[in-house]
C-alpha cells in the first residue's frame, strides 16, 4: 500500500499516534513524563512548535508548526518514538510478536500514524478543540480541564479559552483518526 503524506515546509499539521494494539501504556505520570522527555529531546536537534497536545491512555493528538525550511515531520515522529521506546518502563514495552521480532522492532507503537495538514485558521481552530474536548469524549473527564496530560492550561493562561470550555458536548464531524 503507498501512503500518501504532505511535506510542506513550515506548515502547521495535526497528528494522530496509537500505541500498538491499542496497549493502555500512558497512565501514570511517569511513562508521560518520559514521553515528554522524548520530544524535549528531540525538538533540541530538530526544532519545532508543538501547539497543541493531549496524552491519552492509548494515543496521542497534538498539532506542530514546523520550521520554515522545514517539513520533515516524518524523521522528528521516528526519532521520538524510538527515544520513547528505549527509555520508557520494562513493564510499558510488551513482547514483540514474531513479525516485529524478526525486524528488530518492539511492539510499543503502531508502524503509521495519521497526520492532516491544517489548511486555514478554521481547521486549526477546530483542530485544537478537538484535541483538548478528547478526553471528555472519551469519558476520562467531565471537562477539559480535569485531563492533566493536555495542554489545555496553557490555552487557559494565554486567554484562548475560559476555565469552564469543554463541558457541553461539542460535534468534531469529520475530525480525527481513532
Amino acid at each position: 500500500m503507498q501512503y500518501r503524506r504532505t511535506f510542506t515546509p513550515g506548515g502547521a499539521f495535526f497528528f494522530t499516534v496509537v500505541t500498538e494494539g491499542r496497549r493502555p501504556i500512558f497512565v501514570s505520570d511517569d511513562v508521560v513524563e518520559v514521553l515528554r522527555c522524548a520530544f524535549r529531546s528531540v525538538r533540541k536537534s530538530r526544532p519545532f512548535q508543538i501547539d497543541a497536545m493531549v496524552v491519552m491512555p492509548d494515543h496521542l493528538h497534538c498539532i506542530w508548526t514546523l520550521p520554515p525550511d522545514d517539513a520533515d515531520f516524518a524523521t522528528r515522529w521516528r526519532l521520538i518514538k524510538t527515544w520513547f521506546t528505549k527509555h520508557c518502563p520494562p513493564a510499558s514495552r510488551p513482547v514483540p510478536n514474531s513479525t516485529r521480532a524478526a525486524k528488530g522492532e518492539q511492539g510499543l507503537w503502531q508502524r503509521r500514524y495519521w497526520e492532516h495538514l491544517l489548511r486555514d485558521e478554521n481547521d486549526y481552530a477546530r483542530h485544537v478543540d478537538y484535541i483538548h474536548y478528547n478526553p471528555v469524549k472519551h469519558g476520562l473527564a467531565t471537562a477539559a480541564i480535569d485531563w492533566p496530560y493536555s495542554s489545555f492550561r496553557h490555552h487557559i493562561e494565554a486567554g484562548i479559552y475560559q476555565p469552564d470550555w469543554g463541558q457541553t458536548e461539542i460535534n468534531f464531524e469529520g475530525i480525527g483518526c481513532e
